[in-house]
């Protein structure tokens, strides 16, 4: 693939064409594979699983595009890189998606059964896999596909199986009838965490229990009357002296006519409504525990699917919010419902379905999760080299604060596609057994129905992934802890707490030393993105529109760790100019190389200032995209190489490198071509990360050593090609050339035009240097004649320009406004001012003198110095121009 000896990019940037074959010569190539190489550092991302419902959206593309940044810096820094891609099986989201496909054919799972839905299953998987594999690769990611993985695999299965004994035996998973929330829409339990939270306007019901010995009778309040079929108590608190001679006595439970008990319980609030409260526990949490506290009887008034069952009397097989309708009718008729108000009230629903979650006895696996918690909240008060790192480090707090308020787990659901529960029951006995294996007997025995829940194996997926339960495998002893989880700020709780906790138990170390949080991506407005709004993003047509270069780019520089990013075309279409600028600056480099080779590459010789500058600033570059790259702040580190690169290389360097290339010495053009070489090459090394199909694109065609520009190394600061003081000198010609622009802008003089120049150096040094490099001047400025000297008397109606260590005139007789040209200069006066006042105001700040890195200190005192000068200057003039 390499066209190294080519000469020419094609005059137009066209993405499609430079990406198409690209990834497969790098995946044919085996540049992503992790290669176990000794000599170097291992360094692992596991990429976070995408369920396989469905394809990729823009949220999937910002999270992978980031880690792949961080996978390619690493792997150019010399590091062992592991990038493991790998796919969820999203247990509820998968199985809702494939019943829904069958009912299209008019048939349900169980007219399949379960092996023959599995197929069906696994036939979704493959395809969707396939969809998957195909975005990873228009994005460009770096994945060892030889190690991909998926949460249903033989391998992880060993391993969810190895962690659900292990801690069945730890007595750290029971099986118990509790409350817990249920979709009646999948029919299956969901964990607290799966259940989204919504405000519905609703109604409390206000009800009078008649008392059993027809003394009076009790007011109780409900939103959900549908549930009073299965009270059993009524409750109050022992210390309410308006109930207390009601304790122990019974009333009639409407409708269903069965006494039930007046018990006391601290649980009540007196404060509440009437004080007294119905007991339901086989519907509500905090009744359940009521219940066992008084050895209530739980009565079940529903069916799974959110009808009403055989204990609801004459309202079975109504939907429950038809039997609440009919039973408040029937409630108002015998006069026992006196009150209905209207109330706010949080309502969960199904995170999956959509579906209003329904509190419900059920028998259920679950995990005791206090003491995993109280581990690995301990573990991040150990060192720096024990802990996890979270980026930016308040998301620390939100990941504490919910282990600190954690609920045991409900692991169990009610599917079919999933890890299934390795507990089986005997046929006649009933006797329970828990096992890696099935029992040898297996005849005899029935296998618990239910699955585990999806983020049970998801928990593993940093360890189980590199061949964990096996601790003596190769990639788990290299590989394993891994170095950095990049994921959203929305599954800290999901996903990042279950791994840490989960890692610590069972392999007594974290999962991961750092983990980089990022937001949501949302809307031009700020919205987020839903169905709904019809504001979702496909990745795949941005890529189809601008290119993969433009869309990573975008997303990896559009924000600030931890902050959401708000997607505009505008933005990717301004990130694709750029990718086009630096093409053209490509072709002109390549196209004036003349065949040079890489090991005629040579930067020993005399070179220019603008060499010396360009080569200055490079390492200042690469100095501060490395720093800022290294600490997961891409923007930051993005910004250092677009200024670089445009407003340095592009719009500076290349300019002044026409002078040499097209003039008469030889040598200086040799220079000339090594330096755009040398530059260009390291332009794309630090670029590779951002935009990877572009930057191999034009580096095949540099003169480079090795096959692809994945394996080049990273690029490093060679101090020998500092030169601050020629750095400093460039810095002062540029800025006089844009002062005469600017000067010549403002008075419509255009560039073609030549005016005479006069320049007042502040010291001989800088005389000598302007007159050195005043050939860029000439060029630059376009002078009839060019006046440079330490003292000198200003130009009568000119206009002028203060920059650091010279003062510029242009005398424009018949041209210049004389009052204009005050106001100007009192206008820059105000400027000046204020920022002598900035840094006056900062220098004076002992803390900031005290805490600050002296080089810090240092260059706000340069600053200070340079104001000062320059608002002398300016004061001076206006005074000669009144």
């Amino acid at each position: 693939m390499s066209k190294q000896n080519e000469t020419n990019l094609p005059p137009k940037y066209d993405p499609t064409a430079v990406e198409k074959g690209r990834y497969d010569y790098w995946v044919n190539g085996k540049f992503f594979e992790a290669k176990r190489d000794a000599t170097k550092s291992p360094f692992t991302i596991v990429i976070p699983p995408p369920n396989v419902t469905g394809k990729l959206h823009i949220g999937h593309a910002w999270d992978t595009t980031l880690q792949d940044i961080i996978t390619r810096v690493k792997r150019m820094q010399g590091y062992d890189v592991l990038y493991l891609p790998g796919m969820d099986h999203a247990g509820i989201a998968t199985q809702a998606k494939v019943e829904g496909k069958l009912r299209e054919q008019g048939i349900s799972r169980y007219d399949l059964g379960r092996e023959k839905f599995l197929e069906k299953s696994w036939e979704w998987k493959e395809e969707y896999a396939g969809h998957i594999r195909e975005q990873w690769s228009k994005l460009g990611l770096g994945l060892d596909y030889s190690r991909e993985r998926f949460t249903l695999d033989e391998g992880l299965s060993e391993a969810v199986r190895e962690v659900f004994v292990q801690l069945y035996e730890e007595g750290l998973i029971y099986r118990g009838e509790y409350i817990i929330n249920w979709d009646p829409a999948t029919k299956t339990a969901l964990s607290d965490i799966e259940v989204i939270y919504k405000d519905v306007t609703g109604h409390f019901y206000h009800m009078k229990y008649p008392l059993a010995d027809g003394s009076g009778h009790i007011e109780v309040a409900t939103t959900r009357p549908e549930t009073m079929l299965g009270d059993t108590a009524v409750a109050v608190h022992p210390k309410d002296e308006r109930y207390q001679h009601l304790i122990g006595k019974k009333v009639t439970l409407p409708i269903v006519g069965r006494e039930i008990e007046i018990v006391a319980d601290d649980y009540v609030d007196m404060e509440f409504g009437s004080g007294a409260v119905k007991i339901t526990p086989a519907h509500d949490p905090n009744d359940f525990e009521i219940g066992n506290r008084h050895n209530l009887e739980r009565v079940l008034v529903m069916n799974e699917d959110g009808t009403m069952n055989d204990n609801a009397g004459k309202y079975q097989g109504m939907d429950r919010f038809e039997c609440r309708k009919q039973i408040v009718k029937d409630l108002e008729d015998q006069g026992v419902l006196f009150k209905i108000e209207e109330h706010v009230h949080s309502v969960g629903h199904s995170e999956r379905s959509g579906a209003v979650v329904e509190p419900y006895l059920s028998t259920q696996w679950f995990v005791k999760m206090q003491p995993l918690a109280d581990t690995a909240v301990a573990l991040q008060n150990e060192s720096d080299d024990e802990k996890v790192h979270f980026v930016p480090e308040r998301f620390e707090k939100t990941y504490l604060h919910w282990m600190d308020n954690i609920r045991d787990w409900c692991i169990s659901r009610q599917l079919w596609w999933g890890h299934r529960i390795p507990a089986w029951y005997h046929k006649e006995t009933g006797e329970m057994y828990v096992g890696k294996e099935a029992p040898k007997d297996i005849e005899n025995w029935e296998q618990d129905p239910d699955v585990l829940d999806t983020w049970f194996s998801s928990a593993l997926w940093p360890f189980s992934t590199l061949n964990w339960p096996n601790k003596e495998d190769e990639d788990f002893k290299r590989y394993f802890p891994t170095n950095v989880l990049v994921t959203g700020y929305d599954i800290i709780f999901f996903w990042v707490a279950r791994m840490i906790f989960q890692s610590k138990h069972f392999n007594d170390t974290r999962p991961f030393k750092d983990v980089l949080i990022h937001g949501l991506v949302r809307d031009a407005e700020g919205r987020k993105m839903s169905k709904s709004l019809g504001n979702g993003v496909d990745p795949m047509e941005v890529i189809e529109k601008y290119g993969a270069d433009s869309l990573r780019y975008f997303l990896s520089t559009g924000s600030s760790p931890g902050q959401d990013l708000r997607f505009q075309w505008e933005k990717v279409e301004s990130t694709w100019n750029f990718v086009n600028k630096i093409w053209n600056a490509s072709r002109f480099v390549l196209m004036n190389l003349e065949g040079l080779k890489h090991e005629q590459i040579d930067l020993t010789g005399k070179k220019s200032v603008a060499d010396e500058w360009i080569l200055t600033r490079l390492n200042e570059t690469i100095e501060q995209v490395t720093r800022n790259v290294d600490k997961y702040d891409f923007g930051e580190a993005a910004r250092y190489l677009y200024n670089f690169i445009w407003d340095e290389f592009c719009d500076w360097y290349i300019e002044m490198a026409k002078l040499p290339l097209y003039g008469e010495d030889e040598q200086a053009k040799r220079t000339t071509r090594s330096v755009l070489a040398h530059v260009l090459d390291n332009i794309m090394r630090m670029l590779h990360p951002f935009m990877p199909f572009v930057t191999e694109e034009i580096w095949q065609q540099l003169p480079h050593e090795g096959e692809s520009i994945v394996t080049a190394s990273w690029p490093t600061v060679d101090p020998s090609l500092s030169n601050k003081d020629a750095s400093n000198q460039m810095t002062r010609l540029v800025a006089i050339i844009r002062s005469v622009r600017n000067i010549r802008a403002e008075v419509d003089t255009p560039l073609s035009k030549e005016i005479p120049i006069f320049i007042e150096a502040n010291s001989e040094e800088i005389k000598n240097q302007l007159e050195a490099n005043r050939h860029y001047l000439d060029r630059f400025c376009n002078p009839s004649t060019l006046t440079i000297d330490t003292a000198m008397d200003a130009p009568d109606k000119s206009m002028t320009a203060v920059v650091s260590g010279a003062e510029i005139y242009l005398p424009l007789e018949g041209l210049i406004d004389i009052d204009k040209e005050i106001a100007r200069l009192e206008a820059e006066l105000d400027k000046l001012n204020k920022e002598v006042e900035r840094v006056d105001k900062k220098l004076s700040n002992q803390g900031f003198v005290s805490k600050a890195p002296a080089q810090v200190v240092e260059a706000e005192k340069e600053k200070q110095k340079d104001y000062i000068e320059k608002r002398a200057k300016v004061k001076e003039r206006i005074a000669e121009l009144k």
